[in-house]
């Protein structure tokens, strides 16, 4: 067995180490600033700064997605297409487009921004145990901390995706042992935007991104209710802007803790599930190992095998321990 390298003499620390499994290690060895110093690309530097936001994030909070989305996602571009069609092991997400007051597609959602404020709709519905979600500075707040900038592009990219979204329509197909089970309609009831006019001052300021609340489909919630995935809010934010790498994070929250025994994920079965929008499985390859790369930095506790043909994934601990998720429940009902 060869000796390993005292820990000045390392070679590059970063995106490599997340998916051989070492980064964690290698970085409670040689420190954070250590290993800023070691990092070769900016891929390597944001690996190394997500596992060290997570693994300094000593409060844990906790977020909430539908479990559904752990198997199917949004698109990660704009796309022209009304519907968006995504299948995943034995669910299938159909998103059709809404239509504008004039009749004009409002578009299906997309990106990390649309994420962004689902899994903020998500997580205040799961810990307030309701339909009504308050949105105007508590979700300006939330986002500016997932590291999402409301001023100028962002703005735009905030008030398009929430346009999208109170809008749009969703299906959830579901195959189980009693047959297919259908969950149909929408995120939210009414539009999570202002009407036309409000909140505009004499002097023609900026409409507010959002109305004071917004209350959630009724389906959606009870769905949502009934399926909660807890994720980490510390490595959403750490995955910030990279959407594949949150859809890849989601995943792997779902699966790892409930895996009896390793199971082998052939890398074409990653192609349909997460590769939409790449033409050729080898274009799709080369960026989801960057992406997992990053989600498996903000998710220390994953044991994947990453190899040439598949992943292997390992039972692992979930992201979010039992008591934080008990904690987080209690600290809602009490606020």
């Amino acid at each position: 067995m060869v000796a390993p390298l005292p820990a000045d003499d390392w070679p590059v620390l970063g995106a490599d180490d997340a998916l051989g499994g070492r980064l964690r290690r290698r970085l409670e060895a040689v420190g954070v600033d250590r290993a800023r110093s070691l990092t070769a690309t900016p891929l390597d530097r944001r690996c190394v700064e997500a596992a060290h936001l997570v693994l300094s994030d000593e409060a844990g909070a906790p977020g909430f997605v539908h479990a559904g989305f752990a198997m199917t996602a949004l698109p990660h571009k704009r796309i022209e297409a009304a519907e968006w069609v995504r299948d995943g092991a034995d669910i299938r997400l159909r998103i059709e487009s809404g239509k504008t007051r004039d009749g004009a597609a409002a578009g299906v959602p997309f990106g990390y921004v649309a994420r962004l404020i689902l899994l903020y709709l998500q997580t205040e519905a799961i810990k307030t145990r309701s339909r009504e979600v308050e949105l105007g500075r508590s979700m300006h707040s939330w986002l500016k901390a997932m590291g999402l900038n409301s001023g100028g592009k962002g703005y735009e990219a905030v008030r398009e995706q929430s346009r999208r979204l109170s809008l749009c329509r969703l299906t959830f197909y579901r195959l189980g042992e009693r047959g297919e089970a259908v969950l149909n309609g929408g995120f939210v009831r009414e539009a999570i935007l202002p009407g036309r006019g409000e909140g505009r001052g004499d002097a023609g300021q900026q409409l507010p991104l959002w109305r004071e609340t917004v209350v959630l489909d009724e389906v959606f919630y009870e769905s949502l209710i009934r399926h909660p995935l807890p994720v980490r809010e510390s490595a959403i934010r750490a995955l910030s802007g990279r959407s594949m790498a949150i859809d890849l994070y989601i995943w792997l929250a779902y699966r790892l803790h409930h895996l009896a025994r390793p199971t082998r994920v052939p890398w074409p079965a990653l192609y349909r599930q997460f590769g939409a929008g790449f033409a050729q499985p080898r274009q799709f390859r080369a960026h989801a190992r960057e992406a997992l790369a990053l989600a498996l930095a903000a998710y220390p506790e994953a044991r994947v095998g990453v190899e040439d043909d598949a992943l292997t994934l390992m039972p692992s601990p979930a992201p979010v321990p039992e008591r934080r998720r008990l904690a987080s429940h209690r600290t809602s009902r009490l606020s």
